[in-house]
């Protein structure tokens, strides 16, 4: 069994085509599928269904492809600890952040790397659920999400916040002198939120039925930004997390009136997976939350 099969199967799961895979893998399609034939008469198992094109895995051949991601991950994880041991820490962070981390996330990026120059981070806007894919499957190294309501399988967790909400809305709509607003007047807002596919989305959802509420947003977005320019219009009002206020303060036409009955928080940390060793640019980041000048950028 050499490395170079369970790349190009790698590959193949990532591209869902034999070409683009070889292509991805810089060799030609049948060196690819020769490589991938070779480790299924080596393992005995069927492992990729075909036919005029790549119709998918086995159930054996799913099996095989977590190995396989497994084994490569640590292959890079060894070549990028022995550099660093040479050289200093080389190669990728690769970190999924849920989008209401997004206007804090450099308080963790930042300090990385300032420590790690040599490392190339990757930050990727993410569900809750697809950063617990992440980790599962070996594409991201961590995660920054929340910690409570949803259950995370098979990571360690890292708090580093907590999250609370306001209510964004205009300057001179109903609650102008309003210093606080409860959750179900905010109801009675035209709102624009996050898709319900995010955890914010669903935590929301949840604590306006608490106080009996169903609410049905006219505009839902996966985009930040999106939602910013809709405050912005002065038409829409949304529900926010602090975080907001810390990168973009109040936008032009709007205001920020904290969240009541009830008042609640979320815990939001890093996430890496539950196993040993973890990758060097993980334990990095691990050993980073760690200090208390990191946990400030924070709040915390």
């Amino acid at each position: 069994m050499l490395l170079r099969q369970l790349r190009y199967l790698a590959a193949l799961a990532e591209e869902q085509h034999f070409g683009r895979a070889a292509e991805s893998c810089n060799v030609t399609q049948p060196t690819l599928s020769s490589g991938i034939k070779q480790l299924e008469e080596e393992l005995g198992l069927l492992i990729v269904r075909r036919g005029q094109r790549f119709q998918g895995f086995t159930p054996e051949g799913e099996r095989v492809l977590g190995w396989a991601r497994r084994i490569l991950s640590d292959c890079a994880s060894l070549e990028q600890d022995a550099t660093g041991l040479r050289e200093g820490l080389i190669g990728r962070l690769r970190l999924g952040a849920i989008p209401t981390t997004l206007p804090i996330v450099s308080a963790l990026t930042s300090p990385f790397a300032r420590e790690h120059p040599q490392v190339i981070i990757t930050v990727l806007s993410l569900t809750s659920v697809d950063i617990q894919a992440g980790l599962d499957d070996f594409s991201l190294d961590a995660g920054l999400t929340y910690l409570e309501s949803e259950p995370l399988v098979g990571v360690r967790a890292f708090p580093l916040y907590h999250e609370r909400y306001f209510l964004f809305t205009a300057v001179d709509g109903p609650y102008r002198s309003r210093r606080t607003v409860s959750w179900k007047e905010a109801a009675k807002t035209p709102l624009c939120l996050l898709t319900p596919d995010m955890q914010n989305r669903r935590i929301l959802d949840g604590h306006f039925r608490e106080v009996g509420v169903t609410i049905r947003p006219q505009i839902e977005t996966n985009s930040v930004i999106t939602l910013c320019s809709h405050l912005r219009s002065g038409q829409w009002s949304s529900v926010l997390p602090q975080t907001f206020l810390t990168l973009f303060g109040e936008p032009s036409g709007s205001r920020a009136i904290r969240l009541v009955d009830p008042e609640v928080s979320h815990s939001v940390g890093l996430v890496v997976p539950d196993r040993e060793p973890l990758t060097p640019s993980a334990r990095e980041l691990v050993e980073l939350v760690g200090r208390p000048e990191v946990l400030a950028g924070f709040g915390g």
